[in-house]
């Protein structure tokens, strides 16, 4: 289970890198136009945060374990970016975008698993 559980936080830091990235560096109307559609409402300095918290925790989600240095703070990062991922289903919902919140829902899944993992039987601290 812990190469399952490493595979999913690489597959997860790099989908959370490439979205942080394009929040981050690009403009507002780039990241609207590449399908973000519920960032409308935000500012364009709320998106860049938004970037930099995916990007640092993606950061989170790999590196504390691979560089066993405060390890704890995988699951810790897991935890963060999926009350991120709330707070995008939440934004969805809001602006009533037909079942667009459902992929965010799948991701929610897979960080709970890793968070549960990694808190629980597989975690860096037994």
């Amino acid at each position: 289970m812990n190469t399952a559980l490493w595979i999913l936080a690489g597959l997860l830091a790099a989908a959370f890198l490439a979205s942080g990235a394009s929040k981050l560096f690009q403009p507002k109307e780039k990241v609207l136009a590449s399908g973000a559609e519920f960032l409308r409402g935000f500012s364009p300095g709320s998106i860049k945060a938004i970037g930099l918290l995916e990007m640092l925790g993606a950061a989170g989600l790999v590196l504390p374990a691979a560089l066993d240095i405060a390890p704890v703070l995988v699951p810790v990062a897991a935890i963060g970016l999926g009350l991120m991922m709330v707070g995008a289903i939440i934004a969805h919902v809001r602006r009533e975008l037909q079942l667009a919140w459902v992929p965010h829902l799948v991701v929610v899944a897979l960080i709970a698993f890793l968070a549960w993992g990694r808190f629980g039987p597989e975690s860096f601290t037994g």
